[in-house]
């Protein structure tokens, strides 16, 4: 919100929103906050704002089939420093705050949260976010997986999970009847101590006082040197596969952790400053669908040489900084703000747009094996960072083009077409392309601070 009143001007932006925008400009900061706290906070808007992020998903998994789904549970900690509705001081975390709970899958996708007081359990309130999750996946040809933390190791848990036909590993709290069925991996090691780390792994039937049936339980002891007692950790599962591979399995949780601290750094989900519980609720659910847009581009359109940076480095070194290159002259000058190229496609027939089913084409995957089509967003003369951006050509179009291609492609060798100018820059060349649609290439010198697209600031 900060930077509305900058991004409402930003012709790009503009024709991205189309509509009134186009004439009159975006919206202003304090229609952005109206537009959040008044509008967004119904409960209508906010289910259905809950249940974007799961809908964007889809989107993705309709495109790149998957054989395989694996859900990560967590929670963590918003520390609040005012008097917002809902805040309480929470014993584990040590500080006053609220105790959102996340569900991740294993490409760091945010399937879905919600926003909790800040002295409730871990798992308070599991069923309400994870429910909808499972039943997006129920009747898909998958093999799904479940995994948590010793939080989340409750019979209702198991026994949905169960139910539903997921495969899970999560954390069990030690007790005296889980440490005596490993009785003998616990005593010391007869002889001088270790010099390296030691485990032992062991797999038995247990059945607590409040579960309907026993259930395998995987156990693991290391040894360490310099440690006068072993870790010892226990996980139950209702997996099939050898002891030393649930426990591999399960050790992946840590990546949800992950992407529960990018979300923490690059996004700043974690700033909840409203007064009211459903007002900051709102803004953690805006939080997360810019999450999920930073981790598409990551997961989907990075090249190889950058493709394990997290979402701070791209906010700080893809977007924010970069080097302005004269692709025609081949002069090279540094600026503080790169200049980027856009590329964007439009019927030529006919320029009505869809709102809600504009489609992104990348010609990159993370997800698949075929790398056929990799985006190139190096520092050569004639390559150009992409983008999306929407289509200036008619004056009776007043929204974006129903079809956007983001691709690395060679810069045209002479400018032509319909020379549009506005303050970032200037439309050079339209070409003839395939199937009826053109080709806009619009360089855009981005300077003084401006923005070019906002998507991830």
């Amino acid at each position: 919100m900060n930077d509305a009143d900058r991004l409402g001007r930003d012709p790009a932006m503009r024709w991205v929103v189309g509509g009134k925008a186009v004439e009159r400009g975006g919206a202003s900061t304090s229609q952005m906050g109206r537009f959040e706290t008044e509008l967004l906070t119904i409960d209508d808007n906010l289910a259905a704002l809950t249940a974007l992020p799961g809908v964007w998903i889809d989107r993705v998994h309709a495109r790149n089939r998957q054989k395989i789904i694996v859900l990560d549970m967590d929670s963590s900690v918003s520390p609040t420093h005012g008097e917002q509705e809902g805040t309480a001081y929470n014993g584990h975390f040590g500080c006053t705050c609220y105790h959102p709970l996340f569900v991740f899958n294993q490409f760091g996708d945010l399937e879905r949260c919600a926003l909790r007081p800040g002295n409730v359990h871990s798992a308070h309130e599991w069923r309400d976010v994870l429910e909808p999750v499972v039943a997006r996946y129920r009747d898909r040809l998958l093999r799904r997986y479940f995994r948590g933390d010793a939080a989340f190791a409750l019979p209702g848990i198991y026994e949905f999970l169960e139910a539903e036909g997921f495969r899970y590993a999560i954390r069990l709290p030690a007790n005296r009847v889980l440490q005596d069925s490993i009785g003998h991996l616990l005593k010391r090691p007869v002889g001088r101590p270790p010099k390296d780390v030691r485990r032992y792994y062991a797999s038995f039937s247990y059945r607590a006082a409040t579960w309907t049936k026993p259930r395998r339980v995987v156990a693991k002891v290391e040894w360490h040197p310099g440690e006068l007692y072993p870790r010892v950790g226990f996980i139950v599962t209702n997996l099939s596969r050898r002891a030393e591979r649930v426990v591999a399995f399960y050790n992946q949780r840590g990546t949800a952790e992950q992407h529960i601290k990018e979300g923490k750094n690059a996004i700043k989900w974690t700033r909840l400053s409203c007064r009211r519980f459903d007002h900051n609720a709102v803004r953690l659910q805006l939080h997360a669908l810019a999450y999920n847009l930073g981790n598409f581009m990551r997961t989907l359109a990075l090249p190889d040489a950058v493709e394990q940076w997290s979402l701070t480095s791209l906010r700080e070194k893809l977007i924010k900084i970069g080097e302005r290159r004269s692709c025609a002259t081949g002069a090279t000058s540094r600026s503080r703000w790169p200049r980027l190229s856009f590329l964007v496609t439009y019927s030529p027939t006919s320029c009505a747009a869809s709102t809600g089913s504009d489609r992104i084409q990348v010609r990159h995957d993370r997800r698949q094996t075929d790398h056929r089509w990799p985006i190139t967003a190096g520092r050569s003369r004639d390559r150009c960072v992409s983008n999306v951006v929407s289509n200036p050509i008619s004056d009776a179009a007043r929204a974006p083009s129903p079809l956007y291609r983001a691709c690395g492609q060679r810069r045209p060798s002479a400018a032509s077409g319909l020379p549009i100018r506005n303050d970032f820059g200037t439309l050079s060349r339209v070409d003839r392309f395939q199937h009826g649609e053109s080709q806009l290439r619009c360089s855009v010198r981005r300077g003084e601070g401006h923005v070019a697209s906002g998507l991830i600031e």
